[in-house]
């Protein structure tokens, strides 16, 4: 009897160890996304996490508490880091520069670029005076401001737009971001010719902080995104990574990588059975014209980008009944659609 006792004993301070474990990670993960969209939804808390993380099977749900909380704690971006990283950047170049530059607003699809812009001008001022604003003087180098570079698409069609409408001939323009993808930068250099229009454009990258992630297909071994290997995912046309040494950079470790791959992944192909039709480039991991999908788990304060999977942002049940497609999931980040 005093031996079954003891083995009952072990089992409940097992239980009640995970129990722990379980609800500092819900606090902790709460705590680090806590002001994702304030002001426009309800402050993300421990019961919130607990929701999303409940669509799981309960085996994995620990564990991926246990990544995420590690992941988001180096990819999420609050506005009072936004800030910091802005100030940082301004500090490094003189006030004549940011005095003559040009901060574009040229986005034609989503908010990020003017929220952007209505960040840093207040930190300009502060640094340089209240003169200071938007558009600078003639000869003034030009800036494109934006949180992410991710496919480098909007990048193509923004400049685009740009340079053959209002760009100068002869211009210095600075692709300044928090996040850049390379395989989006790649695409940006690849279509230059087109993007600039015929006018001599000098371009630069300018990664804010150490938000530079790898993501090219013949460096998919090295990447810093979700990118499975063949035991989890395969399909006509698709390259698996295959691990290698330091290649979870980002993540705490190869199997931690794994099992978010996996278990993404799993949601994603079981939210793109929700919809009847749905668009060719809603992918399990994100949207992407290639499978399966982007796999980003960058995020900020303002939005969550559709590149990243489908499980932490497709949903609002809220809304829509459970019948409907978008009333079958709650996203942890409930992401603010383009108008």
């Amino acid at each position: 009897m005093s031996g079954s006792r003891w083995y009952d004993t072990a089992i409940l301070c097992e239980k009640g160890g995970e129990m722990t474990e379980r609800s500092d990670l819900l606090a902790s993960v709460a705590s680090t996304i806590r002001d994702y969209r304030a002001g426009e939804i309800p402050e993300p808390n421990p019961d919130h996490v607990e929701r999303w993380i409940s669509q799981f099977d309960a085996a994995v749900q620990v564990p991926m508490l246990r990544e995420l909380d590690f992941v988001f704690q180096r990819t999420y971006v609050s506005r009072s880091r936004a800030q910091q990283l802005l100030s940082a950047i301004a500090k490094d170049y003189p006030c004549d520069f940011w005095r003559d530059a040009h901060i574009l607003n040229i986005q034609q699809d989503g908010y990020s670029q003017a929220e952007m812009r209505e960040l840093l001008l207040p930190i300009l001022r502060e640094q340089c005076g209240p003169g200071i604003g938007y558009q600078g003087s003639p000869g003034g180098e030009f800036i494109y401001l934006d949180d992410a570079i991710f496919t480098g698409n909007r990048v193509i069609q923004d400049l685009t737009r740009w340079t053959s409408e209002a760009a100068p001939a002869k211009a210095t323009l600075h692709i300044m971001t928090f996040a850049l993808y390379r395989g989006g930068e790649y695409w940006i250099d690849q279509n230059a010719a087109r993007w600039k229009s015929g006018k001599e454009i000098d371009y630069s990258y300018l990664v804010i902080d150490r938000f530079d992630f790898e993501n090219r297909r013949y460096r998919r071994n090295q990447s810093d995104v979700l990118w499975p290997t063949a035991e989890i995912y395969s399909a006509e046309g698709f390259e698996p990574r295959y691990p290698v040494r330091d290649s979870s950079r980002g993540f705490s470790s190869e199997e931690g990588r794994r099992l978010l791959e996996r278990e993404f992944l799993n949601a994603g192909i079981k939210i793109q059975g929700f919809a009847q039709n749905p668009n060719p480039v809603l992918k399990p991991l994100g949207f992407y014209r290639f499978n399966p999908g982007f796999g980003a788990l960058f995020v900020t304060w303002r939005n969550c980008p559709n590149n990243c999977p489908l499980a932490l942002w497709y949903g609002e049940p809220e809304r829509y009944p459970p019948s409907h497609p978008l009333g079958r999931w709650y996203p942890l980040f409930s992401r603010k659609a383009y108008s």
